[in-house]
Formats: C-alpha cells, structure tokens, sequence
C-alpha cells in the first residue's frame, strides 16, 4: 500500500492511497465465506458454494464489493498511522479507481487536529472581584436560616402578602379542564412567585373556602404557552412567624450556643464561598487571556456539529422536561433566533478552541493523571449529573467514556498550571494566591462534543435540572 497526504487547509486533508491487489486476499477469502453462508445454491451443501460458482450465480462485482467495504478501513487506518495524522469524525472516502486483479485506489477526507503553537504565557495578568463580606451580606445568610425556621399557625382572617395558604388550582382552556390542569391541597406563601401569574392578587383578601378565578399563560404541561381561565379555591390561611434572633435561635439552627458564634460562623461560610467564586473567577479569565494568544483554527465540519449537538441537548434533554419548546425559551429569555444562533456558535467555537489548545499543554508539559485525581473528578461529576457515582461510573465505562474523562483531568490541570503563573490581582489591586487546591477544583474546561458526558449522564443531569419545575408543571397545565 503506498499512500500520499495533500494539505487542503489547517484543519482538514485528503489522503490518496494506491492498493495492490494482492493486499485484498484476506477480504475477498472474508467475502467470499460471507456470501457463502447468505446463499443456497443447488448441488451444494450451505457454506461449502466455490468461488468461481459464487461468481457466475451473483457476479464477480458483488463479491468485491463486499471485500472492498470490509477492506476500506483497515487501510484507511494504515494511511492515518502512517502519516501520524489526529483524524477528527468520520472521513468522506471516495473510491477513484477498481480494477479487478490489479489495484483499488481511494481518497478520503478528513478533518484533522491543527498545529498549535503556544507561546509564553507566564505574563497573563488578571483581575478578579475582592473578596468582601459586608455585615448586610451575614443580616441576609442569618434571615435566610431564620426563613427555613419559620413556623405557620391557621388564622381566622383574609390571606394577606407573607401568608401560607393550602389552595386547590382548576386550569380552563378553551372553557375545558386540561388533564393535567388540576392540583389540590397546594402550599404556597403569598408574595413568592412560584406559581402562575396573577395568583398573588387572586389569593390576597380571600379566607377559608372562597375562591376567585383569574387569567394566566401557562408555563408548562400540555397547554404550555396558551392563556387559562384558572380558579383558585382557598382552603387554609396560615401566618407565617419567625423565632426571636438571640441566643435561643442560634441554639436551635446550629451547632452554636450564641447568635454572635453563628454570624461568625456565617461570616466564614461567606468568605469561603467567595474565594471559591473568586478562584473560578480567575481560571476563567485566564482561559480567556490564554485563547487570545493562540491562533486556533476550527474545523467546520466539528463546529457545526458541536452546534447541532447544543442545541439538541437543550431542546431534547432541558426544555423538552420543562414542556417548554425552543421558541417559547427565547420568549422568557428575551432573545431572537438569530442572537441564539450566535451566542451558540461562540460558546461552541470557544469550547472546541479549549480543548485543543489545553489538550496541547498536556501534551506539552507532558501531564499526566492519577487514579486518585480520575476518581475525585468521576464522583464531581456524578453528584453534578444528580447519578450515585456507582451509576455514574457504569454509565462511564458501558459508554467506553473513560479516555474522555480522564482528558478532562488533564485538561483542567492544564489550565491550573497556566493560573499557577498567572499574576491575579483583586479589585483593590491586592496580588492573589490562588493554592493548587482550588485551583484543581475549579479547573473545568468547556469540551467539544467529541468529550462530552455519557448520553445517560446528560439524561440524568437535565431530569435533575427539571425537577423543581415539576410541581410547577402540576398546576399550570
């Protein structure tokens, strides 16, 4: 086999490659007993028809047509290895000439990974928000615990704003009562705006057993999108109260003895959580210095199917749990088609511009990942993807997904090497030392579709993301 590589652009080539005949024995002996075992032929035991029999009953052209598809690939891999070349998706194989008894000749296109140069880097600056916990930051964090706490006791009056009342719903369309229209003995407290439009004001002034009916658009369920003629039946008010902030309350939310050791305790959690946002802060702006360094050309082919594979994720995996359509998502998202689509392509093209130029510095500073590092990612990812990490792992390993997991270790210790030299500073102009820790735990890079999560993680992750929209499916149809 001879075979010969012509650069058609920075992302893609044509392979030409010449097979002598004799190359295509194993495949024409495979074909041969292929058909053999398809066919019955007079005279013959099954599996036992000669050659020249097979070639006189269903033709010559049959049989090397099935030794040429059985052959094309080994040879195709032959071409890649030996040209070194790192093939991205199928390649576009065109069959120039076949001559039985002399030579089969092919081309085949193929997207490849470019060349990437990456420069200097160790002088990307950045800058990051402060990390600063206000009193009024800890007053919300104590109230928002005080909430969780809260107790209700019926009352004998008209529900007013901050009431919790028991309701039952019946959603009209068209003057019909959708299947899945009614829902009784809901909760809700007044003011929350966690359920339709308009209930607020239909609930406020009623007590026990009255009832008003109102119009609201639905957001989910069957009749998402259309108005509803929707009533509203109180059957409990209830006040809300919220415990004493002192001694007593701290006593009971926390571990702690006094309200003094719980906002301090608040404080800390405050301050933690913020370095975290801080750290993620900074490896994202440092992707983005990184990318504006290297010149990285993107294969249109991959793109394109980066693209599709978004936004069917996102039709298919997340609105489609949410009864919601595309059309009616940009509607609450306040957003044309046309934005959209561009703000799709970008995150797409960045995503495949990440992982080829992170997937260099792996190569570059010759990364490597450990089964401990492997196993603190795989459970990261589970308890994101709302899977047990057995599950998780069996997803992995049934989907033959492991390489693609442990390249997204390496990538995000890729890009925590590039932060490690990076110079962060806050918004007060104070240097920040981002520890290898943190940086490992925020260090996630976006991945081209080739690396994404298994199909069964992704089915999981959009059933975990719909579950509070369930109950909200329930009343509005």
């Amino acid at each position: 086999m001879k075979s010969a590589v012509e650069t058609l652009n920075p992302t893609r080539v044509r392979l030409t490659v010449e097979v002598p005949f004799e190359e295509l024995k194993d495949s024409l002996d495979a074909a041969y007993k292929k058909i053999n075992q398809q066919v019955t032929v007079k005279g013959f035991r099954k599996g036992k028809v000669p050659a020249r029999v097979i070639d006189q009953r269903f033709g010559r052209g049959a049989v090397l047509e099935e030794a040429v598809n059985d052959a094309l690939p080994k040879f195709y891999t032959g071409a890649v290895n030996e040209a070194e070349l790192n093939p991205l998706g199928q390649p576009e194989i065109d069959i120039t000439e076949l001559k039985d008894g002399e030579t089969l000749n092919f081309t085949a296109e193929v997207d490849i990974r470019p060349t990437i140069e990456i420069p200097d880097y160790s002088g990307i600056e950045v800058e990051v928000d402060a990390v600063e916990v206000t009193e009024e930051d800890i007053d919300k964090a104590v109230e928002e615990l005080r909430e969780r706490f809260a107790s209700t006791s019926p009352v004998e009056r008209a529900a007013e704003d901050g009431d919790v009342v028991t309701i039952d719903l019946e959603a009209k369309v068209d003057g019909e009562v959708l299947e899945d229209g009614i829902a009784n003995g809901v909760s809700y407290t007044i003011g929350s705006g966690e359920l339709l439009d308009g209930v607020d004001a239909a609930v406020t002034g009623l007590s026990a057993d009255q009832e008003a009916t109102f119009a609201s658009e639905l957001k989910g369920g069957s009749a998402v999108g259309k108005e509803a003629e929707v009533t509203v039946k109180v059957t409990q008010v209830a006040k809300r109260e919220l415990p004493e902030l002192d001694d007593e309350f701290a006593q009971l939310a926390s571990e702690f003895d006094t309200l003094e050791e719980l906002r301090a305790d608040s404080r800390k959690r405050l301050e933690n959580m913020k370095q975290y946002d801080q750290a993620t802060q900074a490896q994202e702006r440092v992707l983005d210095k990184l990318l504006e360094l290297v010149e990285v050309p993107v294969p249109e082919k991959l793109l394109e199917d980066e693209i599709n594979t978004r936004k069917h994720n996102l039709e298919h995996h997340q609105l489609g749990q949410m009864g919601l359509d595309l059309e009616k998502y940009l509607e609450i998202q306040g957003k044309t088609a046309e934005e959209f689509d561009t703000e799709t392509r970008e995150a797409a093209v960045k995503g495949i511009k990440t992982q080829f130029v992170l997937d260099e510095l792996v190569n570059q500073e010759k990364l490597n990942v450990n089964q401990e590092e492997l196993t603190e990612h795989l459970m990261r990812r589970a308890a994101s993807s709302g899977m047990s990490p057995d599950q998780f792992a069996q997803a992995v390993v049934e989907g033959g997904q492991v390489p693609l997991l442990v390249g997204e270790v390496a990538r995000g210790k890729a890009l925590a090497a590039v932060v490690e030299k990076a110079v962060v500073k806050d918004t007060n102009g104070e240097i920040i030392d981002l520890d290898d820790e943190d940086e490992d735990e925020t260090a996630e890079a976006p991945a081209a579709d080739a690396e994404e999560a298994p199909a069964e993680a992704k089915a999981a992750d959009a059933d975990a993301k719909a579950d509070d929209a369930k109950a909200e499916e329930k009343t509005e149809g």
